[in-house]
């Protein structure tokens, strides 16, 4: 097994991790609250699912063998391999899921690098860096529709490797990391007096900014298994322009207590 460190705020890297995160989590959004008493199952299900990726199951590439399910445990298995025999077919089944592993990352590669523009940049160059909303607990300053995508400019100080620079952050920025990857920087083109203040989209070390709920638009309850959960459907005020999202109630509540307040206060005329 082989560490890959993948580049700060480049989430691209995680892509595969998190989207097997993602696939175990669909499968338990029907079990609700107690969705950790099935967890097993569905570990059992993912490492004995056909993956196109490596041609087999996990379990497979694992063991060297197909998996039996409980239902036919008391059948007769194939006859068990020893000795040389064995050797030679594990061998044989490690080198094809190599290739087709292999051949799996070139068909991905060569589909982002289809989307993908070659960016550089030079030592003493000025560049915008890109910051990200973030639904948090933390009110925003500014409404999300004018919030910038990039603030800066800053000077880069440093090429680090083929892909990422080191640039000179200001002190509202020491907690943070200053080596970013390509994607995460535009060059400035505008008149180098022209600055984005930090501290007024309030930037936090993840260079995540904060947007926040506008306003309740609808209400239902999801019907789970064992529970039923109220939901809401939350307007943010998105950069990117009207957002909703379905949130749990009781979330929204503790955490936006202003939103409720006006459904609380009761009607003098009635």
């Amino acid at each position: 097994m082989q560490l890959n460190l993948s580049t700060a705020y480049q989430p691209q890297t995680d892509g595969q991790s998190e989207r097997t995160i993602q696939t175990l989590r669909t499968c338990m959004l029907d079990f609700g609250g107690n969705w950790d008493s099935h967890l097993p199952l569905i570990e059992f299900s993912y490492n004995n699912n056909y993956h196109s990726s490596i041609g087999c199951a996990p379990f497979e590439a694992l063991y060297g063998r197909k998996f039996r399910s409980p239902i036919c445990w008391t059948e007769v298995g194939d006859n068990r391999i020893t000795g040389p025999e064995l050797i030679q077919e594990t061998t044989d089944k490690i080198a094809q899921i190599q290739r087709r592993l292999q051949s799996t990352r070139s068909r991905q590669k060569s589909y982002a690098d289809k989307r993908r523009k070659p960016l550089e940049f030079q030592v003493g160059d000025r560049v915008m860096l890109k910051v990200s909303p973030w639904k948090g607990v933390v009110r925003f300053v500014k409404k999300g529709k004018l919030a910038p995508r990039y603030v800066g400019p800053f000077e880069i100080i440093e090429r680090i490797g083929p892909a990422a620079y080191r640039l000179r952050l200001p002190d509202e920025l020491s907690g943070v990391h200053d080596v970013f990857h390509v994607s995460n920087l535009k060059k400035c083109l505008a008149d180098e007096s022209l600055v984005i203040p930090i501290e007024e989209i309030q930037v936090d070390e993840q260079l995540l900014f904060i947007e926040e709920p506008l306003e309740i638009m609808d209400r239902k309850v999801k019907q789970l298994r064992r529970s039923r959960i109220p939901i809401v459907k939350v307007l943010w005020n998105s950069r990117r322009g009207p957002e909703f999202t379905w949130e749990r109630e009781a979330h929204m509540k503790l955490k936006y207590p202003q939103l409720f307040e006006e459904e609380a206060v009761p009607d003098n005329n009635s």
